[in-house]
């Protein structure tokens, strides 16, 4: 945990009141919150909670129905985007809204020269700014390089240094980690507590509670558009974190597996793809979860394409059942009854215009098929099945996935999976962006799987927690290739974090 700084007597940021309708619904309900120069104040809420509209209602984006915004003690009257920005309030969303076909140095310096009302770039200037609010957060990034060629770690430090050289007095930064390794997440809270030495403050919004603990001076909570928690960091825990949230104590449990040894459901052996994986074996019995974690770029998303078919050239066998498989296409391995839940559920798993309905049957089509046509009758019934079974909260099977919270969203795409007759299911980061009361949901749905269907479940997860509670055993992954596993009393968080920590992987960037 951190020392709470000593705070100024005045606010940057006082919201007093503040409430805000969309019709007939209230996302905000008398809200009144502060924000204090050199504090990082974290906020927490599940989707829905109405975390996004105090965002938009502080960055001037949203007006206020009712209440009042001030900011250094004064009221700002007709409040928007341009004198939020003017006042020093800087967000950085979770896509960074960077140019990325321009290179760092533009997207640093582009804004303020605009700011400054100029029609050409001094590019001599422009490096010197870029290079020396860099220096300022102690990173290195190559100036001249196309933002889109930089991970996602180097975008995030992009879109900080911006803020800096913006002159920030506030930075509000969306599920900041999201996509990062625990050394990019290091030298993000790094940046953090050096820019609240400086007088900056950072409002962090994660759905993350370690990092609330680790990170965080106060944190305020909110549930159904109304705040109902707040105070110093060192009052918290995670279950009274997880209580503000939900209204309710969540039961974390651990997953036991009662199986008997036999035929594997998958089975691996020696499954190499030359630059990505290599010599990789492994079994999964029926009913057993199984973890497998790794930094970001330890091959953990390689092992699993290759089992759905989306790495043909691969090496060694594949067995479902005990029965060797032929994967050359994804279609192969769903015959074989296999299914793979992407991390990036919105990019690759989902069509967000389309029904819930319509993204249900989509890998299942020719289960229902007869002829060449579609039997809508049986697809719908199955449909709603799934519907039940996964718990989606949606008033009907016809909602566009798109409208969906990110945990609903998993559960569809989990969902659409289990009607192809899966036995084998591979989730990568099963409950990244999703809140604790849907994580908790999606984490009792597959244990049920698991015991009652005897599902085949491996777990692509960075979240020692997650994997701890719901796996029986935890695979560890580096360069490629499988090195150590997890089980019984030893599967602990120290143990996992520790194999993390041991892990000697360089932090690009740093």
């Amino acid at each position: 945990m951190t020392d709470t700084p000593d705070v100024a007597r005045t606010p940057l940021i006082d919201l007093l009141g503040v409430t805000k309708r969309f019709g007939g619904v209230t996302a905000l309900r008398d809200v009144s919150m502060s924000i204090y120069p050199g504090e990082i104040l974290c906020l927490a809420g599940e989707n829905g909670s109405g975390k996004s509209t105090i965002i938009k209602v502080i960055s001037g984006v949203y007006r206020a129905d009712e209440g009042a915004v001030l900011i250094d003690g004064q009221p700002v009257g007709a409040y928007d985007p341009v004198k939020s920005t003017s006042a020093g309030i800087e967000v950085i969303y979770q896509d960074f809204a960077l140019f990325p076909t321009l290179s760092v140095v533009e997207n640093l310096t582009l804004n303020g020269f605009l700011r400054e009302g100029r029609q050409l770039i001094d590019r001599q200037r422009a490096r010197a700014l870029a290079a020396d609010v860099l220096a300022r957060l102690g990173v290195s990034l190559p100036l001249d390089a196309a933002v889109e060629t930089l991970p996602t770690s180097g975008k995030q430090l992009v879109a900080i240094a911006r803020a800096v050289l913006a002159n920030a007095r506030l930075i509000i930064m969306d599920e900041p980690t999201t996509a990062l390794t625990g050394l990019e997440v290091e030298r993000l809270f790094r940046i953090a507590r050096d820019l609240r030495a400086h007088g900056i403050a950072i409002l962090f919004v994660s759905h993350k509670m370690r990092e609330m603990l680790e990170i965080s001076d106060r944190l305020v909570v909110f549930r159904n558009g109304r705040k109902v928690a707040e105070g110093p960091i060192a009052d918290f825990d995670e279950p009274a974190i997880t209580r503000a949230m939900t209204g309710q104590d969540l039961d974390r449990g651990s997953f036991d597996w009662h199986g008997e040894a036999g035929v594997p459901r998958l089975e691996m052996r020696g499954v190499t793809v030359p630059g990505e994986i290599a010599d990789i074996s492994l079994r999964i019995m029926p009913g057993e979860v199984v973890g497998l974690t790794g930094l970001i770029g330890s091959g953990r998303t390689e092992l699993a394409l290759a089992a759905f078919g989306m790495r043909p050239g691969h090496g060694g066998q594949i067995l479902i059942d005990g029965a060797p498989v032929r994967l050359a296409r994804v279609q192969d391995a769903i015959a074989a009854g296999i299914a793979y839940v992407p991390e990036d559920r919105l990019g690759e798993g989902l069509f967000l215009s389309r029904s819930i309905r319509d993204n249900s049957i989509v890998a299942a089509i020719p289960r229902f098929a007869r002829s060449g046509w579609l039997d809508r009758r049986r697809a719908a019934a199955a449909t709603r099945r799934m519907f039940e079974a996964m718990q989606i909260a949606a008033p009907s099977t016809e909602v566009a996935v798109g409208t969906l919270s990110g945990g609903n969203q998993q559960r569809v795409v989990i969902g659409r999976w289990l009607m192809t007759g899966a036995k084998v299911l591979i989730l990568n980061g099963p409950t990244v962006g999703v809140d604790v009361g849907s994580k908790a949901k999606i984490h009792a749905i597959i244990h049920r799987l698991a015991r009652d269907e005897g599902l085949a479940v491996l777990m692509i997860s960075d979240d020692v927690p997650e994997l701890v509670a719901n796996c029986n055993r935890v695979l560890m992954m580096q360069q490629g290739r499988l090195t150590g596993e997890l089980s019984g009393d030893a599967l602990t968080e120290a143990q996992v974090a520790g194999a993390f920590s041991r892990t000697p992987l360089a932090e690009a960037g740093a």
